[in-house]
């Protein structure tokens, strides 16, 4: 394949703590290929000036500029986050739409495309990630660029009718034509997306896959549920057990069960959901009572926007009720916290619980899911119980799967697991753990490319 340029709102740089599984598979993408990894560099400046910061990894490049404090507040913080994010999570409730924050993201990528152009050659293949992103291809095919780009969108794609509630929904989503080839998380979400062209898009299905727009131009779509780096993960967390976090976690246990959740403190998690189902486990299986420690990771997110503020607050005091009303003095049911801990630390926290609650109202894919199974002991699984709404629900049928509205559905569901016999926990895991083993993160991304390639 010719050389890779992969595009993003944030570049993980090779010497990046941070670095996750998409950048793992995306620096390994570039470096079998060739090529450069352009995106924000993360910071913020008095005035954006499009100065380029540019360093050299083996094979790949990576290129990056800085953003002024009003492309961020209008393109980020503004479109993107307050905009976008909610709308794609089915929240229409939260949308806060402007037109100025929308002339804002539509600057910044117009900026991106300004900037991306100097540095693409005729061969290059273009990989545009996530929502930030989505009118980048236009910009690009308005500047002459005709190379074969994909987009891939990490987030839900919600149904049409809500699409089309968002001012402006067919000069954004229109912009999705001027890719080779979209691809979504889970047919559900491609399912959807092609009832929007049909629907309000003036397009046409031609095919399964296959859509053409008004103006007869015909761009390809696909589902790719993103996956993890399975061997990577089950061994950080075969050695994190012997890490001082993971031994003073099970320590401080004393025998008791855990159930854990890790998640980003957002409003889309069901978090608040997710403490008052535990309440209800408490008080619908007493003969539990006591034996169970829920802990909940939740590191802040978007701190300055009012609606997580108010969500870190709800948390703080669903927990402080659940403890006043069930705690006993060796004994405290829900430890809430407000913090992040190192990947290879979470994997040891993953391999010591029992359950796992991954229970969202609505995301994409959701790699806690994975990666919990992937930290299991085989010899002794824990038991995962997950969202219906969660992408990776389509993939994981072997975990107790529950709607995350269904509190008292939940509590049964968290009972059921603490109870299920280990040949029945064995069972449940070797399914799960032969899915995300076969479409990992690197199958994830060459059947992408491939897909792309032939677009």
């Amino acid at each position: 394949m010719s050389r890779l340029v992969v595009v993003s709102n944030r570049v993980t740089l090779p010497d990046e703590a941070r670095a996750g599984g998409l950048a793992v598979a995306l620096r390994a993408a570039l470096a079998e290929h060739g090529g450069l990894w352009f995106g924000w560099s993360g910071k913020r400046v008095r005035q954006t000036s499009g100065e380029m910061h540019l360093r050299t990894e083996g094979n790949t490049r990576y290129a990056v500029m800085d953003l002024s404090q009003r492309d961020f507040d209008d393109y980020y913080n503004g479109f993107a986050n307050r905009s976008l994010w909610p709308l794609l999570h089915f929240r229409m409730d939260l949308v806060d739409y402007s037109r100025e924050t929308y002339a804002g993201y539509r600057r910044v990528n117009a900026l991106f495309a300004d900037r991306l152009v100097p540095e693409l050659r005729p061969g290059d293949v273009i990989w545009i990630h996530d929502y930030h992103l989505i009118p980048l291809a236009q910009r690009l095919r308005e500047r002459g660029i005709g190379n074969r780009i994909g987009f891939f969108l990490h987030v839900p794609m919600p149904s049409s009718d809500l699409l089309a509630a968002l001012p402006h929904h067919r000069e954004l989503f229109a912009a999705l034509s001027s890719y080779d080839l979209v691809g979504f998380q889970t047919r559900r979400d491609l399912e959807r997306f092609q009832d929007y062209v049909r629907l309000f898009g003036d397009g046409r299905v031609i095919d399964d896959g296959v859509l053409e727009t008004a103006d007869g131009r015909r761009f390809r779509g696909g589902a790719f549920p993103i996956g993890i780096d399975v061997p990577t993960i089950a061994g950080q967390a075969g050695r994190a057990m012997k890490r001082l976090a993971v031994r003073r976690l099970q320590d401080s246990l004393a025998g008791r069960a855990l159930a854990i959740g890790v998640d980003r403190l957002d409003y889309s998690k069901g978090l608040p959901e997710r403490f008052r189902a535990f309440e209800r486990h408490l008080e619908r299986h007493a003969d539990q009572g006591g034996r169970i420690t829920f802990l909940q990771i939740a590191p802040p997110s978007r701190s300055d926007v009012p609606e997580y503020q108010a969500l870190r607050r709800e948390l703080e005091t669903l927990s402080g009720h659940i403890n006043s009303g069930h705690a006993v003095p060796d004994w405290t049911p829900v430890r809430y916290v407000n913090r992040s801990f190192a990947h290879d630390v979470l994997t040891g926290f993953y391999r010591t619980a029992d359950i796992a609650l991954v229970t969202p109202l609505r995301d994409g894919m959701n790699l806690v899911a994975k990666e919990y199974v992937a930290s299991q002991d085989a010899e002794d699984p824990g038991v995962l119980v997950l969202s219906r709404f969660a992408g990776a629900a389509q993939e994981l049928p072997d975990a107790l799967q529950v709607n995350p509205y269904d509190l008292d559905g939940v509590a049964d569901a968290i009972a059921e697991a603490h109870a299920m016999p280990l040949a029945e926990r064995r069972r449940r895991w070797r399914g799960m753990m032969d899915r995300i083993s076969t479409y990992d993160i690197h199958a994830w991304r060459r059947d992408f490319l491939e897909t792309l390639g032939t677009a």
